[in-house]
């Protein structure tokens, strides 16, 4: 399988569009080692979205490195944040900009339209279908896109990220009713940090299939990894560490869940 899908019949569905670590053969003969660390990865995020199935949500996790291709990006390759450094669709470096291909075998572009073919119009295939069927279900649907990142990343951005970043297109991709009852549960809280619409405003996915007119609500949260994982290699998840934020992240998805049910 090219995802890992579980159904739920919550009017929710959480997507993991880049936590795959598998490189498949041909694609890793023109890699650098350095691919092989798949050290970009959200990491852990089953886990900690462990609520999903007690809250009847569905989950779609991803099976292939966002080294593969990057199924959060638009298939046309546009930057979602012009004038800013951003990986592309297939990406050729890393974050912390080391070149993921040997010598002269960067990919060409029959290569990214194979990928895009193979590997990434699958996961999306099953992301369409599974919110059609909630959709018929339920009249409207909340996206969770949830995505996770090292707390400081100079490349993209200075100093440290704050703990909980929700993006929502500014305000275009849900219902401003699901933004406030999301972010009012956050705010409520002092232990983490929190940006709304900031250096992360939701990539593609919460873009591309936001359309409240048609009862799609997504939002994106990213989350720095320091809150339940060691960021440095192997990269462990910490389930000591991960337990002092999963109950937010278990309340947030409950706000969602009660405001489209409501």
């Amino acid at each position: 399988m090219d995802f890992r899908f579980k159904a739920g019949q919550a009017p929710l569905l959480l997507s993991m569009p880049h936590v795959g670590t598998d490189i498949p053969d041909e694609v890793a003969a023109h890699m650098a080692p350095c691919a092989l660390a798949s050290a970009d990865t959200d990491w852990h995020l089953a886990e900690l979205y462990g609520c999903a199935d007690r809250l009847g949500i569905s989950t779609l996790a991803a099976r292939w490195s966002r080294y593969v291709i990057d199924l959060n990006r638009p298939p046309e390759n546009t930057n979602l944040y012009p004038g800013l450094d951003t990986t592309g669709l297939c990406p050729v470096d890393t974050f912390g900009r080391e070149s993921l291909y040997q010598e002269g075998r960067v990919p060409g572009q029959a290569e990214v339209q194979r990928r895009l073919a193979r590997y990434w119009q699958p996961y999306h295939g099953q992301l369409r279908a599974e919110l059609a069927r909630l959709l018929a279900l339920h009249g409207r649907v909340v996206l969770w896109d949830a995505h996770s990142i090292a707390s400081t990343v100079p490349r993209f951005f200075e100093g440290r990220l704050p703990d909980l970043n929700f993006g929502t297109a500014e305000g275009k991709s849900c219902d401003r009713g699901l933004e406030q009852a999301v972010v009012g549960v956050a705010r409520v809280q002092d232990r983490f940090s929190i940006a709304v619409n900031g250096r992360f405003k939701g990539g593609h996915i919460t873009r591309y299939y936001g359309q409240p007119q048609a009862g799609v609500h997504a939002i994106q949260l990213e989350m720095c990894q320091c809150l339940y994982m060691d960021e440095a290699p192997p990269f462990t998840y910490r389930p000591e560490v991960a337990a002092g934020v999963q109950p937010l992240l278990n309340d947030l998805l409950g706000s969602a869940l009660d405001w489209v049910r409501a």
